[in-house]
């Protein structure tokens, strides 16, 4: 496919999306209706759908619309590219464009920096001097990061065996098993590092959060919202640690079985009636379900999902597992509660609820990573009673 193809493929592909069709069902429907696409086109469209979902608001300033086409219009703009060059109406190129096309400047700053308009005082107050950078950071490509299975290598060995399949990495300083990935992202499911259970993709302050614990042999861990199991994983690397996980929805473990015989750990899956016979546990660890704000690089939809409303539906249930899993906590244990959110309403909002509501437990430690410092944003903190 030629440049300008791929542009009209990721303007029918929005215009799906934009009326609420779901992005990987938009994206593997185009996929499959177009055999004759290549990977590298595959991987090009899904590169400029995801971008303009990223930048929806700024991009639809610029090119004129909130439509597919405006969104790429927009895109082409915001790079400062000859729009006549991609937009010729010949072959399989977007028409030519029209005199109403022009674009418009931006009408606010949220709407320049793609927050939505009822977040971006809530956003400016969460982060202070770093809300600018932040919104900057996550209208742009999130990096990879890979977790080193300390079980069955370090850094060094790691960057090595990724080196062998032509991937490219070094050393991340969010904490020690974590590395970034320059030449080769898209070859890592393909690496004999990754089939072997040497690395497994994980954000790098997902892995620091694991990291901020003390971990000891001997301890009995759990993680209670584990969802697909990285930081179950995480902690399985640590020798003679023992590891529990559960999710209120078991499907989303149903890849932790694989995943954890190729790294070679041993993890106990418990359903929600078996988990209070395990208790109580010498951490607990609530990586509660949240806005996604911090990882919203990766799924742009969420930023503009979310409402007012669906914020406050959160951060109750947040505060409610919190309270419910204190009673799971052994005596001088730690309750690990997190989330992939920069928004102190579901961070520290919630913590300090808590604490007040039970003042017999206390803080320890607080942590936020934000996504302008080479990280998803993350949010972690540590009570002990």
């Amino acid at each position: 496919m030629i440049p300008a193809a791929r542009v009209q493929a990721s303007i029918e592909i929005l215009d799906q999306i934009l009326s609420g069709v779901p992005v990987e069902k938009a994206l593997t429907g185009w996929a499959r209706r177009s055999r004759f696409a290549g990977s590298k086109d595959r991987a090009a469209i899904r590169d400029h759908v995801f971008q303009a979902l990223r930048c929806k608001r700024s991009y639809a300033a610029l090119g004129g619309a909130e439509t597919g086409r405006g969104l790429m219009i927009g895109a082409l703009r915001a790079v400062g590219a000859d729009l006549a060059e991609t937009f010729t109406g010949q072959g399989h190129a977007p028409d030519a464009l029209t005199d109403d096309e022009a674009g418009r400047d931006f009408a606010s700053d949220a709407e320049r920096y793609d927050i939505p308009d009822w977040l971006w005082p809530m956003f400016q107050t969460s982060l202070g001097d770093e809300a600018v950078a932040v919104a900057q950071a996550l209208q742009n490509r999130a990096p990879v990061h890979v977790r080193v299975n300390l079980s069955k290598s370090d850094r060094a060995g790691a960057i090595a065996a990724l080196a062998t399949d032509g991937i490219a990495a070094q050393e991340h300083p969010a904490c020690n098993t974590a590395l970034e990935i320059g030449e080769g992202a898209r070859k890592i499911a393909q690496s004999r590092a990754y089939s072997e259970g040497v690395v497994e993709l994980q954000d790098a302050a997902s892995q620091a959060v694991v990291a901020a614990l003390d971990l000891r042999p001997g301890l009995r861990v759990l993680d209670y919202c584990a969802g697909g199991g990285g930081k179950s994983l995480a902690f399985a690397a640590y020798s003679g640690v023992e590891v529990f996980a559960h999710d209120v929805n078991p499907e989303r473990m149903r890849d932790l079985p694989a995943r954890a015989e190729r790294a070679a750990a041993r993890i106990k899956m418990l359903a929600t009636d078996e988990v209070a016979s395990q208790a109580p546990f010498d951490i607990v660890l609530v990586d509660a379900p949240c806005s996604g704000s911090g990882s919203w690089r990766r799924a742009p939809a969420g930023k503009w999902a979310l409402d007012a409303q669906r914020l406050t539906e959160l951060t109750a249930l947040q505060s409610r597992i919190l309270s419910d899993t204190s009673v799971l906590v052994d005596a001088g244990g730690v309750l690990a509660y997190a989330t992939c959110s920069m928004l102190n309403e579901e961070n520290g909002a919630v913590v300090d609820k808590f604490t007040s509501a039970h003042p017999d437990w206390s803080e320890s430690f607080r942590k936020l990573w934000l996504a302008s410092h080479g990280t998803d944003g993350f949010f972690a903190a540590h009570l002990t009673r």
